[in-house]
């Protein structure tokens, strides 16, 4: 198989809100993405242009988390804002009650996007052709 090359220019025509970001940081968090996804020949996304999506994906993300996005700052907010007020400002945020990991995702769109894309990956895979030796029959009791 293969592995996907960060490409930042396609990245930022793909994400254009987050062409204020420089291609050095971009590809450090795109390195961070591939700890999330495996980007390498034994990857569960065998398929290049797939897993090239989904890195994507992952790397606006975490951009988003770290970087902000349209020039924005990040927010400091950890995870989904589930009240606001706006006499004397409030806000809540909440992780919620997710499943797995799926509260880390759900923070951005991005993230949200790649949690769907994965349904199919974050299943028991079934591999064929491995039996376990059978266990010794050891009986202390009988001589």
């Amino acid at each position: 198989m293969g592995v996907v090359v960060f490409d930042p220019e396609a990245f930022k025509a793909r994400y254009p809100e987050f062409s204020s970001v420089s291609d050095l940081l971009l590809q450090d968090y795109f390195s961070e993405a591939t700890i999330y996804l495996n980007n390498t020949g034994t990857s569960r996304v065998q398929d290049l242009g797939v897993r090239a999506r989904l890195l994507g994906m992952l790397t606006a993300h975490i951009a988003a988390l770290y970087s902000g996005v349209n020039g924005e700052p990040a927010s400091q907010l950890v995870g989904r804002i589930t009240n606001a007020a706006e006499g004397s400002v409030s806000v809540a945020a909440s992780m919620g009650a997710e499943p797995g990991t799926a509260a880390w995702y759900l923070q951005t769109k991005y993230g949200a996007s790649y949690w769907q894309a994965t349904a199919p990956f974050r299943t028991m895979q079934y591999v064929p052709g491995y039996s376990r030796p059978p266990l010794p029959r050891v009986f202390p009791w009988r001589p």
